[in-house]
């Protein structure tokens, strides 16, 4: 079992930036992979950014040269630094924890609202 506490989310205009937090009840060098999805009204929820244990990270399209994902060992806590942000960024971000157990499991956080207006 995984819990994930999320914190970060807010309010800001465009070209702006926010910082996402995801602390799980877990070292997350324990987790397979721990990555940021979002959904927006009426969509689906999409990946946003995902980093492995070892490190390997990756990001959707919309993101690349924004959003970093980032982990600090020391807090145990996993970062979405979001960067230049417009106003299609807008949704409920959450966090996601990929584990391995007898079979994977995905841990969801439970939301955080980042609205990005123009």
């Amino acid at each position: 079992q995984v819990q994930l506490v999320e914190s970060g989310g807010g309010l800001v205009q465009a070209g702006g930036s926010l910082r996402l937090s995801c602390a799980p009840s877990r070292s997350v060098f324990s987790i397979y992979s721990m990555g940021w999805y979002r959904q927006a009204p009426g969509k689906q929820r999409e990946l946003v950014a995902r980093i492995t244990s070892a490190g390997s990270t990756n990001y959707a399209d919309s993101v690349k040269g924004r959003f970093t994902i980032s982990r600090d060992n020391a807090k145990n806590t996993v970062y979405l630094q979001m960067n230049s942000l417009k106003p299609e960024d807008t949704a409920v971000y959450y966090c996601n924890a990929e584990d391995y157990s007898g079979g994977w499991t995905n841990y969801w956080g439970q939301g955080t609202q980042v609205t990005v207006s123009s």
